[in-house]
Formats: C-alpha cells, sequence, structure tokens
C-alpha cells in the first residue's frame, strides 16, 4: 500500500494516476474525501484526514509500505502555512511512518530548499527534510523547481478567462520552470528503484524564463492577445507588510514574488536529467498545448525558442 497525502494537488492528481496504472494500491490523505472521491473514482482509496491532526494520520498510514509526501501550505486559498502544513504536517507524517514501521518515505520538498531562504515554505521544507534524514527511515527526497502547471494557472488561464493577467515584479528573472507530469514521473520512479533510496534528487525543466518570456509563449500558443500588466516591486513589497495582520497566506505570496523576481531562480536540470533519462523532458510549448488547447479560440502554433 503507498499512501499518498497531497494526493489532490499539482503533483498528487498525476502521481495517483501514475500509480493506479500500474496496478499499485493506493490510498489517499484528503481533508476532503467527498471531493477527492469524485474526482478519482474508485481506483484508490482515500481516507479522511488533516496532517495537522496526528491521530488522522496515524490511521492514514497504518499497513502502508510507502509514503509519499506531496503536501503544501502555501498559496492564497490554502487553510494553514508552510510552517504548519509543510514542517509540522510533515513531522506528524515522518513520526507516524516511523511508528507504523513504513519502509519508505518520499518527500516532496523544493529547490533550493535551505534554513536561511527569504521565503518561508523553503525554509520549512528545509526543516521537514532535516526531519526526515533524522528519522532512521528508508527516505527519498525530490526538489523540484516552479510547476510549469501552476504558473500557468496564475498568468495564462486569466488571459483566456479575463482578458488581462498581471505579472509580478518586471517579470525579467530567468526562473527554472518543471512539468508535474515529470515530477510525478520521478516519484514514480523513487518509488520502485530502490538505489534512488537515501538520494536527494534535485529536477529542473529544459529551460530558464521569464515570467514575461513565459507569458508570451502562452499568448504564441493561444493567441490570447489580451492586457498583460505588472505590479511594480515597491507596492509589492507595501503590500506584504500590510497584508500580513489582515491575510498572511496573500502576504506570504506577495514576499514570495518580490524574491522570484529578484533572487537567482535559474537551475541547470542537465546532471539530473542525464542520470534519469527514461524520464522524459517536457517543455513549457508541450503543456500549454496540452492544457489550453480546447480552452484557446483559434488552433494552437508551434513556437520556436525558449519554451
Amino acid at each position: 500500500m503507498i499512501l499518498v497525502a497531497g494526493g489532490s494537488g499539482v503533483l498528487g492528481t498525476r502521481l495517483r494516476a501514475l500509480l493506479a496504472d500500474r496496478g499499485l494500491d493506493v490510498r489517499i490523505l484528503s481533508r476532503d474525501p467527498d471531493r477527492a472521491r469524485s474526482d478519482i473514482g474508485d481506483r484508490v482509496e482515500v481516507v479522511a484526514g488533516d496532517v495537522r491532526d496526528p491521530s488522522a494520520v496515524a490511521h492514514a498510514v497504518a499497513g502502508a509500505r510507502t509514503v509519499v509526501s506531496a503536501i503544501t501550505g502555501f498559496g492564497p486559498a490554502r487553510d494553514g502555512s508552510p510552517r504548519t502544513i509543510d514542517w509540522e504536517g510533515n513531522a506528524n507524517l515522518i513520526r507516524a511512518a516511523k511508528a507504523a514501521g513504513v519502509e519508505h518515505f518520499v518527500l516532496l520538498s523544493i529547490c533550493q530548499a535551505a534554513p536561511d531562504h527569504p521565503i518561508e515554505l523553503f525554509r520549512m521544507k528545509h526543516r521537514a527534510e532535516e526531519e526526515l534524514r533524522a528519522s532512521g527511515l528508508a527516505w527519498t527526497i525530490i526538489r523540484p523547481t516552479a510547476y510549469m502547471e501552476t504558473w500557468l494557472g496564475i498568468l495564462g488561464a486569466p488571459l483566456i478567462d479575463t482578458g488581462s493577467t498581471r505579472i509580478f515584479g518586471q517579470g525579467k528573472n530567468p526562473i527554472n520552470f518543471v512539468s508535474a507530469d515529470d515530477v510525478a514521473r520521478f516519484v514514480d520512479l523513487a518509488i520502485a528503484d530502490q538505489a534512488m533510496r537515501g538520494a536527494t534528487v534535485e529536477v529542473g525543466g529544459p529551460a530558464n524564463v521569464s515570467m514575461n518570456e513565459f507569458v508570451e509563449t502562452f499568448q504564441s500558443l493561444t493567441r490570447a492577445q489580451g492586457n498583460v500588466g505588472h505590479v511594480p516591486l515597491p507596492m509589492m513589497r507595501v503590500m506584504s507588510a500590510v497584508m500580513k495582520p489582515i491575510n498572511p497566506a496573500m502576504a506570504d505570496l506577495m514576499a514570495a514574488a518580490v524574491v522570484m523576481d529578484t533572487r537567482n531562480m535559474a537551475f541547470d536540470a542537465s546532471e539530473t536529467r542525464g542520470a534519469y533519462p527514461s524520464i522524459p523532458v517536457t517543455r513549457l510549448a508541450d503543456v500549454v498545448q496540452r492544457v489550453y488547447a480546447n480552452r484557446s479560440s483559434a488552433p494552437l502554433q508551434p513556437r520556436q525558442g525558449h519554451a
């Protein structure tokens, strides 16, 4: 039995499908089990529970041989925070897995996770990594860069739905984006291949692109030629400070956006990709074609260049 915590998220939905397609027994830990069942039908087991509740976590982990944690408390609509989900929630999962005799724990962390990173999410993911390494469990840590699918929803979808979108900052800073489908395949391989135990694998996409280039690729392929605006960095810093006591999640998003527009977010994925040649390298253009083909008003056209 494989338990996937965070099985309804961007990564989790893809992973559970891969595992179910291989005929493996999969259990999803979800705070909204009815919604999870409506998405996946009868192919996997769904149990209700919150990673912040140790008793619920212990119940979900019971009988599992492998635990995959794809949880996160980062985002504007999250009921939680990086501290309560990405660190404390993962700590609950790790302790429960240890007590239940789980054979292997796979943690979805993040590229550049570090104890002194300016973004709280990265600091909390690092704390979870340290907790896992000290647990005595067999482990694999997967550190992906930013998901293409997530940022297409943030930057691309509004162009089709409302005719406009906003880029946080100047949008000129190169950032590495990876498809969640590729990351799911890395997790699937880590479950199957014992040689990946004890490994920290940093997974990136084929290119480093700026937010401006990201949106340009989307527009070129979908012909969604709406208005693209920019939120100035000084305004983002003010918004982050003002919103902190009112809406901490949104304040954290603004602070993270400042960092993404000013910090080195590039990554060279060639070494990891060379070590795992069986996993396809998905381009941004491939994801746009797949996800947004039915939503564009004109046939999608291939685009040459960075995507």
